[in-house]
């Protein structure tokens, strides 16, 4: 059974840095990460995805240039680091992973998610 296990989050300033860990386990194939976010009322929106060789990262286009997907395979485990935080930014993220090696930006793609951690920019 495929579990994710996030870690990160919290509390930050405009302007700060955080960064997101989802530990993975149970895969059998190679597969894709992403992270998404839902804020408040708002549904749950793709921010970064990353294949299963790191060659084809993509980011939704209102955190391209400030966050930066990775991943350690021999680890089991996909950062996304955060920087230049706004207020804009927070919601809970939410990693996910398919058994696919390409990106998608749809959440209905995924079959696995991680728990979910809050992320709060402060002004």
């Amino acid at each position: 059974q495929v579990q994710l296990v996030q870690s990160g989050g919290g509390l930050v300033q405009t302007g700060g840095s955080m960064r997101l860990s989802c530990g993975a386990s149970g895969h059998n194939s190679d597969y894709s990460m992403a992270w998404f976010r839902q804020a408040p009322g708002k549904e749950r929106e793709f921010v970064a995805g990353i294949d299963w060789s790191s060659r084809y990262p993509q980011y939704a286009d209102s955190v391209k240039g400030r966050f930066t997907i990775s991943r350690d395979n021999a680890k089991d485990t996909t950062y996304l680091q955060m920087d230049r935080l706004n207020p804009e930014d927070t919601a809970v993220y939410y990693c996910a992973s398919r058994p696919y090696l390409n990106v998608v930006r749809t959440t209905h793609a995924y079959d696995y998610w991680g728990q979910g951690t809050q992320v709060t920019v402060s002004s």
